[in-house]
């Protein structure tokens, strides 16, 4: 087993999952994997989190123990000896700490960039949460904002919620060519369902034109995730 890179806690995982067209993403598939697929259907997701008590190489780096994150994903597999591998692929990944940001373009060559950002979660009377992750661009705040509504739950055996969250491998394309595959360990998560989504965000600017028209649909869903400790392994090559 490869060694731990990082570990932190990831929480309150605001997910808005949009249906693409699977010819969009193509271009962005690492070699070695193919893109998954639920039910005949193929999604980006934006999401947004809190990263706390990080640390990497099992040290704590000053002022970048805990901040936010948001990034695009989309969602591969690799045949793997024990099986199908379920993965996500970013796009893009936005931290406000650019020491992050250095080191994960360094280590996996992720497309990571570093912007101001903020988040705010709060409880309304029925415990309900409102949840803001925002960052600034080009002068201009955006933002994702949901509303929760009930009681956190398991995601359904087989369902759009499992599909999203239960990926456990990441892949990054590497500037030779080649690929670049690590384990992200992590319990099942509960997950709320929300009664409110927004998503404020110049696609064009930060993800690029390809993926304006599929962002500007209503999300096919939207929930949050509590999340939980998390450990992410040194990356391997494939």
């Amino acid at each position: 087993m490869a060694q731990k890179f990082l570990t932190a806690d990831w929480r309150y995982l605001t997910m808005l999952n949009y249906e693409i067209d699977p010819a969009l993403l193509r271009p962005f598939v690492p070699r070695g994997t193919e893109l998954d697929v639920w039910n005949g259907r193929y999604f980006v997701s934006i999401v947004g989190f809190l990263f706390r008590n990080t640390r990497v190489l099992g040290i704590p780096i000053p002022f970048h123990v805990n901040f936010e994150e948001l990034n695009l994903r989309f969602y591969v597999r690799r045949k793997g000896p024990e099986g199908w591998r379920r993965g996500v692929v970013f796009v893009k990944e936005v931290v406000p700490r650019w020491a992050i940001a250095t080191v994960a373009r360094l280590v996996y060559n992720e497309n990571y960039v570093a912007l101001p950002m903020a988040h705010q979660i709060t409880p309304d009377a029925s415990q309900n949460l409102d949840i803001h992750y925002r960052w600034r661009l080009h002068k201009k705040w955006h933002q994702i904002h949901v509303t929760t509504q009930g009681e956190a739950s398991y995601a359904a055996e087989g369902s759009e919620e499992q599909f999203i969250t239960e990926h456990y491998w990441g892949y990054a394309a590497q500037r030779d060519g080649g690929t670049v595959e690590y384990e992200v360990e992590h319990p099942s998560w509960r997950v709320w369902q929300v009664s409110h989504s927004q998503f404020e965000c110049d696609v064009a600017a930060l993800y690029g034109a390809q993926f304006v028209e599929p962002l500007s649909q209503q999300p096919s869903s939207a929930f949050v995730a509590d999340g939980s400790a998390i450990v992410v392994r040194q990356g391997q090559r494939i």
